[in-house]
C-alpha cells in the first residue's frame, strides 16, 4: 500500500512505489502481489539513512509473520539537499533482488525517455462460474439446466466424465473429481469459480432393486427398504464436504472478508514491508514502517507509517510497499483499511504485475484527525494509472489537479488492519442440498414410529443423517457465505406447487426435484437467504399426485417471498439438548 499525504512529483519513475495486486475483482482482478501506502509531507525529525533501518539496525531482519516492535525514533534533516544514491540502490535490491548494473541503465534510460507506456490498461473482470457437484443426480442435473436458461456461466465437478457428458451435453464445462478424494481436486479447476451449489449426495437405493418405471425413486405412499450404494455416508457427507469446502474456498471468499495485515484471534499478520520515497527520483524524502505492539485502537499491535517528505530536488512523497506472495482476491470487491486519521488525503496504489514499473491502480482517501476509522476501497474505483500520469498522492492529486489537504510537515497514520472485503448486500456462495430430518435421529421425545425412513433407519444406513448435519456443521463454520435448503422427500413431478417454508426441522411431506433446483438458483441471489438453514415441502400430499398442464404451467415463483422470513440461527440442533418428555 502506498500513501503520499504532500509533495510535488514531478518525475515518472515514481510509479515504481505503487503496490502489487494480483487476483482481484473488478476492475482490478487477480492475486495481490503488493500493497502500498503514498505520502507526502515534511517532518521536522529526520529518518536514519539506512534504509530499512532504525537505530543502525536492519528494520526487516525478522521473517514475514513475526511480531516485532521497533522503538527507534524517526527523524530528519528538513533542510537536507544532497541525494543518497546508496539507499537508492538499497530500496531497488530491496523490492527487485540483486541489480543488474547494465539492465538497470539500460531500463532506467528507456523509462525516463518514454512518455507512455505500451502496456494496456485494461480492467479486469471475475469471470463468476457456478460450481454444481453432484451435477448427474436428480437435483444436480436440473440445477444445470436452470442456471444455463439464465445464461450463467456454469462448471460441473463429476466423477464419471463419460456419464456427465452423455447426460448434461458434450460441450458442458467439466472437470473430473471425487470430493471423497482430496487428492483429485485439483486447485485449477476452480480458478474463476465464485458461487457452488453442491447437490452431491450418498447414494441410498433399494435392496431389491426399482421397477422399470422407477416407481422407488419417485417415491410415492409406500418407501421401499433401502440400503447405502458405494461410499459410506462419513465419506460423503462429512469427510466429502471438508474436502470441498477446502477446494473453493480460496476462490469464493470468506463472508467477514479476508485479512492481508493486522491482528485477529489472538493472531497478528504480518507483512514484509518497505520504503519506496522519491530517492528513486532524486529526492530526499524518508519514510519507514513499524510496529507497535500497544499503539492501537483497543491497546493491541498496530501498523505505524511514519517519515519526513521534503519538496526538495523535485521530489516530495514518501511511500510503503509490500513485498509479498501474491493474494488471490478474485472473491472479494475491495480492500478495507482500519487506521487512525490524521485529516490528509492518502493514496492506495495496487497492481495486478508483480513487475517493477506497471500499470497500478488507485485512489485516494480522506482521514479524520485523531479518529479511528473504517475505509472502504472498491476494487471498481480504482483507476488504471501509469507512472507520473494519474499516480501519486501528493501536492497534485491527478494529473495535475491540486491535492487540496497538501500540507507540508509531521506526518503519522497508524494502520491498525488491512482486510479484502465482500461488498453489501452479500449473498450466499455456496447453497447446499441436504436433507430434512438431520436432527431428528437423536432427538429426545420424538416419536420415531411416524418419522421418514431415514430418521427410524439412521443407524443401518450407516448414520446418514448423522453425517448430513456434520457435514451442515463445517458449513455453517467455514466462514463461506452460504444457504442450506433441506427438502423432504424428492419426487419427480413438476415444480410449481404451493410451498411450506420452514425451520426447526420438523416438517415431513414431499417436493419436486425440479422445485429445489430452482430454489437453490434463487438463493444465490438473495440475501434473504444469507447463512439460513430451512426446510422445504409442497402443500400437496404423497397420497395426491402433483400434475401441471404443459401448455399452462404456473408462473414461477418469487422466492424471496419465502426467504424473506426465514430467522437465523434455527437448525433444529437447539431441541437435541432439551429434556425427553415423559411417555
Amino acid at each position: 500500500m502506498e500513501c503520499c499525504p504532500s509533495a510535488t512529483l514531478s518525475s515518472p519513475y515514481c510509479t515504481s512505489s505503487v503496490v502489487n495486486l494480483k487476483g482481484l475483482s473488478s476492475p482490478v482482478c487477480g492475486k495481490l502481489s503488493r500493497i502500498s501506502v503514498h505520502n507526502q509531507s515534511v517532518l521536522s525529525s529526520s529518518l536514519p539513512k539506512s534504509f530499512l533501518q532504525l537505530n543502525g539496525r536492519p528494520k526487516y531482519s525478522r521473517k514475514p509473520g513475526c511480531l516485532r516492535a521497533y522503538r527507534g525514533k524517526v527523524v530528519a534533516e528538513a533542510g537536507r539537499q544532497g541525494w543518497d544514491f546508496g539507499r537508492f540502490l538499497k530500496t531497488l535490491y530491496f523490492f527487485n533482488g540483486p541489480p543488474s548494473p547494465v539492465k538497470f541503465f539500460e531500463s532506467l534510460i528507456v523509462k525516463l525517455s518514454s512518455a507512455s507506456s505500451g502496456e494496456p490498461s485494461k480492467p479486469m473482470e471475475s469471470s463468476g462460474i457456478v460450481l454444481v457437484v453432484g451435477a448427474t443426480g436428480g437435483v444436480g442435473r436440473r440445477v444445470v439446466d436452470v442456471l444455463r436458461r439464465k445464461g450463467l456461466p456454469v462448471r460441473v465437478l463429476a466423477r464419471n466424465e463419460e456419464k456427465a457428458r452423455k447426460m448434461l451435453g458434450p460441450d458442458i464445462d467439466l472437470v473430473v473429481g471425487d470430493i471423497t478424494k482430496e487428492s483429485t481436486l485439483v486447485p485449477e479447476y476452480f480458478k474463476g469459480v465464485r458461487k457452488v451449489i453442491n447437490a452431491a449426495s450418498v447414494i441410498i437405493g433399494p435392496k431389491e432393486g426399482d421397477t422399470p418405471d422407477r416407481a422407488k425413486y419417485s417415491q410415492g405412499i409406500k418407501f421401499f427398504e433401502p440400503e447405502v450404494k458405494g461410499p459410506s455416508p462419513e465419506m460423503v457427507e462429512y469427510v466429502g464436504m471438508k474436502n470441498l469446502i477446502n477446494a473453493v474456498k480460496g476462490s469464493v471468499g470468506l463472508e467477514n472478508g479476508k485479512l492481508l495485515f493486522g491482528f485477529e484471534d489472538n493472531n497478528f499478520k504480518d507483512l514484509l514491508w518497505g520504503s519506496l520515497d522519491d530517492v528513486v527520483m532524486g529526492g530526499v524524502s524518508e519514510s519507514t514502517f513499524l510496529i507497535d505492539t500497544t499503539g492501537g485502537e483497543n491497546g493491541g499491535p498496530t501498523g505505524i507509517f511514519k517519515g519526513a517528505v521534503s519538496t526538495a530536488n523535485n521530489g516530495g512523497f514518501t511511500s510503503i510497499r509490500t513485498k509479498v506472495v501474491p493474494e488471490d482476491l478474485s472473491a472479494y470487491d475491495g480492500l478495507e483499511l482500519r487506521l487512525k486519521g490524521d485529516g490528509r488525503r492518502y493514496k492506495l496504489i495496487v497492481r495486478t504485475s508483480r513487475d517493477w514499473d506497471t500499470v497500478g491502480y488507485t485512489i485516494g482517501f480522506d482521514t479524520l484527525e485523531g479518529q479511528w476509522q473504517s475505509i472502504r476501497l472498491p476494487f471498481s474505483s480504482l483507476r488504471p494509472i501509469f507512472r507520473a500520469r494519474t499516480l501519486m498522492f501528493s501536492k497534485f492529486e491527478y494529473d495535475g489537479k491540486l491535492n487540496p489537504t497538501f500540507v507540508e510537515g509531521a506526518f503519522q497514520l497508524p494502520v491498525s488492519s488491512i482486510r479484502a472485503f465482500m461488498k453489501d448486500p452479500v449473498t450466499p456462495r455456496f447453497v447446499h442440498v441436504g436433507s430434512a430430518g438431520v436432527t431428528r435421529p437423536d432427538r429426545p421425545g420424538l416419536d420415531l414410529s411416524k418419522q421418514p425412513p431415514a430418521v427410524r433407519l439412521n443407524k443401518e444406513l450407516g448414520f446418514v443423517l448423522t453425517f448430513k448435519l456434520k457435514g451442515e456443521d463445517l458449513i455453517r463454520e467455514s466462514g463461506l457465505p452460504y444457504s442450506i435448503v433441506r427438502p423432504c422427500a424428492l419426487t419427480e413431478e413438476p415444480a410449481g406447487a404451493d410451498l411450506i417454508f420452514d425451520q426447526g426441522d420438523n416438517i415431513t411431506g414431499k417436493i419436486s426435484r425440479e422445485e429445489v433446483a430452482r430454489i437453490c438458483v434463487a438463493a444465490l441471489e438473495s440475501p434473504y437467504a444469507l447463512d439460513k438453514t430451512f426446510e422445504v415441502k409442497s402443500v400437496i400430499p404423497f397420497s395426491e399426485p402433483f400434475t401441471v398442464d404443459p401448455e399452462n404451467p404456473p408462473p414461477e415463483k418469487d422466492y424471496n417471498i419465502y426467504f424473506k422470513d426465514l430467522k437465523d440461527g434455527i437448525t433444529g440442533k437447539e431441541l437435541l439438548e432439551q429434556t425427553p418428555v415423559p411417555a
